[in-house]
């Protein structure tokens, strides 16, 4: 999937740069959908103070397209207020709009000479249009913080490149001091700069420190796989590239790589101008940032590193990925949708695309294009799970089984990774009604992982609910809830499962420790109230069921709760609660 091919590194990156710079708005959660972009029909229509509120709800839903248009009209109203002109900026390279942001940030820095995102945005525009005197002079004002001074240090040295000496690149890159984790990025980047310049023997020592440094890090192995192969050393280049395919089998970088050494060809340098070593700079640093919890800051490096190479693939689908992250479908379909059609990674990107229209309901157009993935490759994996997952949350069970049943059939020795598929399909196949074919799946996926905790708890609660192996079960889900004592549905299970055997007390107990960890559950709040009104605390438990019923469960389960709350808990409520329970797990089993 998308996530294995942003760029890892092994330091642990200190999100100490801070994003003060950035709205208030932009780090909150996203809650209701954001308007769409308006219109200059609609802009007209606002007043400024009108223009402004939208534009702060905007920020609020992550919306920036929507955040920057109502912000322009504003300014518009208002052209010498400060704040409204730093937010339409950020809002603007947010979005991607870097050429109309650029022009603001012109304007920001004759008010703040040193306000180091403006400094940033025009660096990196001079160095597009081959200004690099002018890029080193505005990426000097834009340091301040660990990360802006690794950002604007790494830049000016393939600005100081681009204008021809890579000695002094070199040298000012160097001379950077500051956290361990910065080793690997200094090595990686001087030495894809002496790689352009000609200097081999001393590209060759910088490429291998970053690869030594982490040996695992996607570009750092590809430029040092790469420069390898051009010296010669076909044996040592594939070397490099196979230990990585042993870490992530697949990958389609990796696997073009190493066919292309075997037939012979030539592998160029990674990157072939200083543009694109900006780009992979800001990339780099963007992927790294995102997975620290920096999500608005790792946004603005991934539009900039897209402003200078809007075909990098990598960073395309980390910015894509990213918004997945944020629950922005809409916004990870069109990103997803520019990955070039020529590169490697524009299967993965498909696959991605059809995980996002299922998001946005539009499932039949996703099935549609897994169906010609699988058609085209029937041993594609990671389009069979897809595909298997949308079914399984859709509740289409019995084709969801024989969708994860065509990946299986391509497995020839199945190994520990493969656990995950084998646990899909005895999910799917137990809400079929096909539970011998379901506990052998279940238990497959056991071996292949003894003690995975989300199959513990699966098979451990179905045989409860079923009324077999009740010791062993309740065993399976207490080393469940062993391993993730936080896991609010897993310790759900365990309530439920001494709910199940008549241990009304103890069900109580861990039912409400799940709500504690899981309190926006309708299924965990509605089982406490089952549990209460068992151990005869009535007015509690029409309280749980008031708030399941106030939480938006799933249609069949609303009207249980509100026959519940009309005339209590009858005989038939426990076993109706049951089937809640595995639908619960039979979404959020995910291997996580």
């Amino acid at each position: 999937m998308t996530r294995s091919f942003l760029l890892r590194s092994a330091a642990a990156i200190a999100f100490a740069a801070g994003v003060s710079c950035l709205p208030a708005s932009a780090a909150q959660d996203a809650t209701p959908a954001a308007p769409a972009a308006p219109g200059p029909q609609d802009l007209a229509r606002i007043s400024p103070a009108g223009s402004y509120l939208a534009a702060r709800h905007a920020g609020l839903q992550r919306d920036a397209a929507a955040a920057a248009a109502y912000y322009k009209a504003a300014l518009r109203a208002d052209p010498r207020n400060g704040e409204l002109l730093e937010r339409t900026f950020l809002s603007l390279a947010l979005d991607g709009d870097l050429d109309e942001a650029s022009r603001l940030a012109e304007r920001i820095v004759q008010i703040d000479r040193t306000h180091r995102i403006a400094r940033l945005v025009l660096g990196v525009r001079s160095i597009k249009t081959k200004q690099y005197a002018a890029a080193r002079q505005h990426l000097a004002l834009s340091v301040r913080g660990p990360i802006a001074d690794l950002t604007a240090t790494l830049l000016a040295g393939w600005a100081q490149y681009g204008a021809g000496d890579a000695r002094a690149a070199v040298d000012a890159i160097d001379k950077l001091v500051g956290p361990d984790w910065y080793g690997i990025f200094k090595d990686l980047h001087t030495g894809l700069i002496l790689d352009l310049a000609g200097k081999r023997r001393e590209a060759g020592k910088r490429l291998e420190n970053a690869y030594k440094a982490d040996s695992n890090a996607l570009r750092a192995v590809e430029a040092y796989g790469r420069w390898v192969a051009r010296q010669g050393k076909k044996d040592e280049a594939l070397s490099v590239f196979e230990k990585f395919e042993k870490l992530l089998p697949g990958h389609p970088l990796i696997v073009e790589e190493i066919q292309d050494i075997k037939r012979g060809g030539k592998l160029a340098p990674l990157i072939e101008s200083p543009q694109a070593g900006a780009a992979e700079v800001l990339y780099g640093l963007g992927a790294s940032l995102a997975r620290q919890g920096g999500e608005d800051l790792s946004i603005l490096y991934l539009q900039l590193a897209l402003y200078l190479q809007p075909r990098h693939a990598l960073a395309l689908l980390s910015l894509a990925d990213l918004y997945e992250n944020l629950k922005k479908p809409e916004l990870a379909i069109d990103i997803y949708e520019r990955v070039p059609q020529d590169s490697p990674l524009r299967r993965n990107a498909e696959i991605q695309l059809a995980v996002n229209y299922d998001a946005v309901d539009r499932t039949e157009e996703a099935k549609k294009r897994l169906n010609a993935l699988i058609a085209a490759r029937s041993d594609d994996i990671e389009a069979i799970m897809a595909l298997g997952n949308i079914l399984r949350a859709r509740k289409s069970f019995h084709e969801c089984a024989e969708v994860y049943g065509k990946g299986i059939e391509t497995i020839a020795k199945p190994e520990k990774p493969h656990w995950l598929i084998f646990y899909f399909r005895g999910i799917c196949y137990e809400r079929d009604k096909q539970w011998a074919k379901a506990e052998a799946d279940l238990k497959k996926a056991l071996e292949l992982f003894p003690d995975q905790p989300h199959v513990l708890n699966y098979l451990g609660y179905s045989w409860i609910d079923q009324g077999v192996n009740l010791e062993e079960g309740m065993q399976m889900i207490r080393r469940a809830v062993e391993q993730r004592p936080d896991d609010g549905y897993i310790v759900d299970s365990l309530g439920w499962a001494y709910y199940r055997i008549g241990d009304f007390e103890e069900a109580v107990k861990h039912l409400e420790r799940a709500v504690e960890l899981k309190p926006e559950d309708p299924t965990i709040n509605d089982h406490l109230g089952d549990a209460y009104w068992k151990v005869g605390r009535h007015l509690e438990a029409r309280f749980q069921w008031s708030h399941a019923r106030d939480l938006k469960p799933e249609p069949e389960d609303l009207k249980k709760i509100e026959e519940k709350l009309r005339v209590g808990l009858t005989d038939g409520s426990p076993s109706s609660a049951a089937d809640a329970e595995k639908d619960k797990q039979a979404k959020t089993g995910n291997g996580g």
